[in-house]
């Protein structure tokens, strides 16, 4: 922007000078033209006086010396020959004696004045005064070199004025345009100085208010969060009460462990949604750089990493109990080589958790499912399938409350996880009848040696717990 204001200043303060410069130089140099003729024909004027008392050479001489002293005033005497120093077209003299008309034109080399005198006894004498052309133009040249001074000191002045004034535009767009990116990247701090022109601090003080808003609706949402786990308690309370009641059945050992796994879920929730707002999704820190001033390759590299293997088969060894009881066949296949993936444990087991979730909700007992972790060159491969009715319409299957008796969060827990790992999520129909849901996570960069430098900077260890797809950040 400031360079396209800089250049329409250029451009309209060129025109404008270059309109009113060539016309002055024009009437400069006629100025100077007029100037050095009017002034031979009064030297030739002056000297008619002086030819009415005498016609005497030699005091003729010392009058032309006084009056000319470049010595170009010549007396032409009706008596005598025309004198060698005469720059004058005879035609001209004689038309000036014969006519007895002042005479005056550009003849080559200058500028000729004729000036008839008449003398006793009806004779005409003719005074010439010759104006070279180097007078004609005298003090041109220097006129136009100062016009042309201050037409470009004009034109530089007025680009500096409107940089000047682009620079504050550009700055204070560029300063929105950086808030409004860090704020859609999940930085809530995110705040604008409102300057420049009316308009952009009227947009910067909407900026400012819009994002004080927007803080206070997450805060409202994820303390309503908490309070909704948190009533979750008493029939959790409950349900505790219930199985030590159990005790001594085949299935007390299994209830009271489903009912520490809820409880442990419950109360990460509400940890979770009362920590500070997030920056990033995923829980992850924006890849572009965090306050240690890490590079965006050094951010990813030091963010979460799982083995996610290990996660998968932690998951499916938990929920292959209650596959068990429904005389499910789970099968698990997974890959001999390294699987980091750019998530932590708590991301990709509620991953697999989403997935796995869903066959138990949406197929009969008895069907049976497969989970698999392929290792590409560049990416890891977490299949879920099963032997169900599958999705007729996986694209509406990826948004929440689209999908038929479904809210579809679990797919869409899934897609973000996908989407923050580098990866993507596809559904297709499976070998076994039913649905295939393949999410790819792009390998984790190896995680960087300590330096030095960095030590000092690097950020405290979060507490170790469930953070997983809720978006917050540990402090």
């Amino acid at each position: 922007m400031r360079r396209s204001l800089a250049g329409v200043a250029l451009a309209v303060t060129s025109m404008v000078a270059l309109s009113f410069l060539i016309p002055l130089a024009a009437l400069v140099m006629s100025l100077v033209k007029e100037q050095a003729v009017t002034a031979a024909e009064q030297r030739a004027a002056a000297l008619a006086p002086v030819l009415t008392l005498t016609t005497d050479p030699s005091a003729l001489r010392e009058s032309t010396a006084g009056l000319d002293a470049a010595d170009r005033l010549v007396v032409h005497l009706p008596d005598s020959g025309p004198p060698g120093s005469s720059k004058a077209p005879r035609a001209l003299l004689e038309r000036a004696q014969r006519g007895r008309e002042a005479i005056s034109q550009e003849i080559p080399g200058g500028w000729i004045c004729l000036q008839p005198v008449v003398l006793p006894g009806d004779r005409v004498a003719v005074v010439e005064n010759f104006v070279p052309e180097r007078e004609l133009t005298h003090g041109v040249k220097e006129s136009w070199a100062v016009m042309l001074f201050l037409a470009v000191g004009l034109i530089g002045g007025s680009v500096l004025v409107a940089d000047r004034l682009g620079a504050k535009v550009v700055r204070s767009s560029r300063q929105l345009a950086q808030a409004s990116r860090a704020l859609g990247q999940g930085d809530l701090d995110a705040r604008v100085e409102p300057m420049g022109p009316p308009e952009l601090r009227d947009a910067g003080v909407a900026f400012n208010a819009m994002a004080r808003r927007m803080t206070e609706l997450l805060a409202v949402e994820r303390e309503l969060v908490a309070d909704l786990s948190h009533r979750l308690r008493t029939p959790l309370t409950a349900l505790h009460l219930a199985s030590e009641r159990m005790v001594g059945t085949p299935e007390s050992a299994r209830v009271e462990a489903a009912v520490g796994e809820l409880e442990s879920e419950l109360q990460a929730i509400i940890a979770a949604a009362r920590t500070p707002l997030a920056v990033g999704p995923m829980g992850q820190g924006m890849l572009s750089g965090d306050a240690s001033g890490d590079s965006p390759a050094a951010a990813k590299a030091s963010g979460p990493r799982c083995e996610a293997a290990d996660v998968v088969r932690r998951r499916t060894t938990f929920w292959s109990v209650l596959a068990e009881q429904q005389n499910r066949s789970c099968t698990l296949a997974l890959a001999q080589e390294p699987t980091t993936v750019g998530l932590s444990d708590d991301d990709i087991a509620a991953v697999v958790d989403a997935l796995i979730g869903n066959v138990f909700r949406h197929t009969a007992p008895g069907t049976p499912f497969a989970v698999h972790v392929v290792r590409t060159a560049q990416a890891v491969k977490l299949v879920v399938e099963d032997g169900g009715p599958g999705i007729p319409r996986p694209d509406r299957a990826l948004t929440r409350g689209s999908s038929s008796g479904s809210t579809g969060l679990g797919l869409d827990i899934a897609r973000r996880a996908a989407t923050v790992a580098g990866g993507s999520m596809h559904i297709s129909r499976s070998r076994l009848g039913g649905a295939h849901i393949a999410v790819t996570f792009a390998l984790a960069p190896s995680a960087p040696s300590a330096h030095p430098s960095r030590m000092s900077r690097r950020r405290p260890a979060w507490p170790r717990g469930r953070r997983g797809l809720w978006g917050l950040r540990r402090n």
